[in-house]
């Protein structure tokens, strides 16, 4: 039996899967925690990788392997390979003001949705480098090459056995799905636009080379895996792109995740230039396209009411689902952490409609529960498609609440794949195409999915926008 490796580094953790090539069935895997706060050394990566590795019982017996990561993530490398300075992770909001000057430096968001499919944000990367060139020019000056979270890992596990990882010279790659979340790669060209990141940067220092979908990134050698030389590693991509394949989406289809972010995404045939900003048009895995939404607050929109109401999570699911819908006119602007989109990185969240008849833990779940998604159903209305159901993954699917509420805000059928690692598995996927060849990923059993409908609230939807639009017009 053949075997592929799926990474998945994420913000919270590092996640390996060992899946079979044929079928995709799970054989094992393996976690390992990162470390909170929005800037990190790429080092604790590595080292999550390693323990993840070893979690998942080591890589002896896979013939390929793929990482997926979080994206737009800023990782800065000296002439020698070392990290210049923590990598600025894509929930750091310190380059918010470095955003709005380079849209308006270029002339305003249109220009920017038709150079690069999107409108910088303070997630992007160029928006980053941007705020490094100008509060830390030192490291500015230091830094000869760019890349991202996953691009830094590949090229890690490309290197000599040992701790050492890539640090032999070897070429940065990335993929058109991660390259696409820079702000300075285009997917309608299929090219960097050093124009921009100049302009951004105040220097072009060197970038990883774009891989095609199906083309290899270099042999896995590090820490002694597999047969030297002899595991390919597929070029990996960033952690939407890698969900997208986890879970089988296919055109027309649209995804709403809810992680540590939420997003609503679809897979399309041609690019998408959005000049509100508020889509990013992203490229995928698989030579396509990737609309995408992203909100910064999500599924820890819940953690945030379960420590507030003193309960676990399923303590907040049965009072939440022990509430009317609409909770009473008690609305939640969820918007904890700042928001992305709308792009409000200084906002903060909101309770409207506290009466003494609202002032109860299920009220006050149920509008927790409702106001996330409420929220990502404008990122889901954003993308301006009429899907006949929509697929709901990440951590935040799997609380009952969520699931029971949600086709009644989405206003259509709710699918919830069976639970699992979507973007290693997603990852692990790409590396079975790798192996496969053909013009598609192969086809893997997914298992079962679950169907859940109700009958819409409009109201609620109504109510959320009112409290939403009064409080953050001027903004």
């Amino acid at each position: 039996m053949a075997l592929v490796a799926g990474v998945d580094s994420s913000t919270q953790s590092c996640k390996v899967v060992i899946r079979d090539v044929e079928t995709g069935a799970l054989v094992r895997h393996g976690r390992a925690a990162h470390p909170g706060g929005t800037e990190v050394h790429p080092d604790v990566w590595w080292a999550a990788l390693l323990a993840a590795v070893e979690s998942a019982g080591g890589l002896d017996d896979v013939a390929a392997l793929s990482v997926a990561a979080q994206q737009h993530g800023m990782v800065c490398l000296d002439a020698t390979g070392e990290v210049v300075r923590d990598a600025l992770l894509w929930n750091d909001t310190r380059s918010a003001g470095a955003a709005r000057d380079l849209v308006a430096e270029l002339g305003g968001p249109r220009r920017w949705a038709e150079a690069v499919g999107s409108v910088p944000v303070a997630a992007f990367t160029v928006a980053k480098l941007r705020w490094l060139a100008e509060h830390e020019p030192g490291n500015a000056r230091r830094t000869a090459s760019v890349c991202l979270p996953h691009d830094w890992l590949t090229w890690r596990l490309g290197g000599p056995a040992g701790d050492g990882g890539g640090r032999d010279g070897g070429e940065l790659v990335t993929d058109r799905g991660d390259a696409s979340g820079t702000g300075y790669w285009s997917p309608a060209t299929g090219s960097y636009r050093t124009d921009l990141l100049e302009a951004a940067f105040g220097a072009v220092p060197g970038l990883p080379r774009v891989l095609g979908p199906r083309e290899q990134a270099g042999e896995l050698r590090a820490f002694g895996a597999g047969e030297a030389g002899r595991v390919p590693l597929a070029p990996g991509t960033g952690d939407n792109m890698a969900a997208a394949l986890g879970v089988g989406a296919e055109p027309g289809d649209v995804v709403v995740s809810i992680g540590t972010s939420g997003t609503a995404f679809a897979v399309a045939a041609t690019p998408s230039a959005d000049p509100g900003g508020a889509v990013a048009g992203f490229a995928d895995a698989t030579g396509r396209f990737l609309p995408l939404v992203c909100t910064l607050n999500a599924a820890r929109v819940l953690d945030a009411a379960a420590r507030l109401l003193g309960v676990d999570p399923e303590g907040l699911d049965r009072l939440a689902l022990e509430a009317p819908a609409g909770a009473g006119g008690l609305v939640c602007v969820p918007y904890l952490e700042g928001e992305r989109t709308p792009n409000l990185p200084d906002a903060t969240g909101s309770l409207h409609g506290l009466t003494l008849g609202t002032s109860t833990p299920a009220h006050l779940a149920r509008a927790a529960v409702e106001g996330m998604l409420c929220h990502l159903a404008d990122a889901f209305d954003a993308l301006g498609l009429d899907p006949a159901r929509v697929l709901l993954v990440g951590g935040g699917a799997r609380s009952r609440a969520v699931r029971g509420i949600a086709p009644a805000v989405f206003g259509r059928p709710v699918v919830v794949p069976q639970p699992g690692e979507y973007v290693a598995d997603g990852a692990a996927r790409q590396a079975a195409w790798l192996l496969a060849g053909g013009d598609e990923p192969p086809l893997w059993e997914t298992g079962g999915a679950e169907r859940f409908e109700a009958d819409a609230t409009p109201d609620v939807r109504a109510r959320y926008a009112e409290v939403r639009d009064t409080r953050f017009h001027d903004a």
